[in-house]
């Protein structure tokens, strides 16, 4: 099992997935709201987008832009359940369980840090 550390990298190494950046209003959104609330929104989105075992629109229901998760959600290839099957075997038809979840939502808030530091 790969550290989230060695996953950014790992997505690093994507043409398509180290194109996503925060711009400054994104991050003026997360400044005004507070980490905590982009937290929230982070675990909201992966439960109402992703644990369903068959999301709505499967592979179209995660906008690619207008909120800052949005974008961490395609930077980590966390935006649909067939790029968690290629990028981390996650099974396809199978509800997410609570663990699974919250890993992703670390990996969102990992990568939405890391952009943070890229003042």
């Amino acid at each position: 099992m790969q550290s989230i550390d060695e996953t950014l990298d790992r997505l690093n190494h994507s043409k398509f997935r180290s194109s996503f950046h925060l711009n400054e209003k994104d991050k003026e959104y997360i400044a005004k709201k507070g980490r905590d609330v982009i937290e929230r929104h982070a675990r909201d989105f992966v439960k109402t987008k992703l644990s369903d075992a068959d999301p709505i629109n499967d592979g179209k229901q995660t906008p690619m832009k207008g909120h800052p998760v949005f974008k961490a959600m395609h930077a980590t290839a966390c935006c649909c359940r067939g790029c968690l099957n290629k990028w981390y075997r996650v099974p396809k038809h199978t509800e997410l369980n609570e663990v699974q979840q919250e890993k992703i939502v670390r990996l969102l808030m990992a990568w939405i840090d890391s952009q943070g530091e890229k003042r």
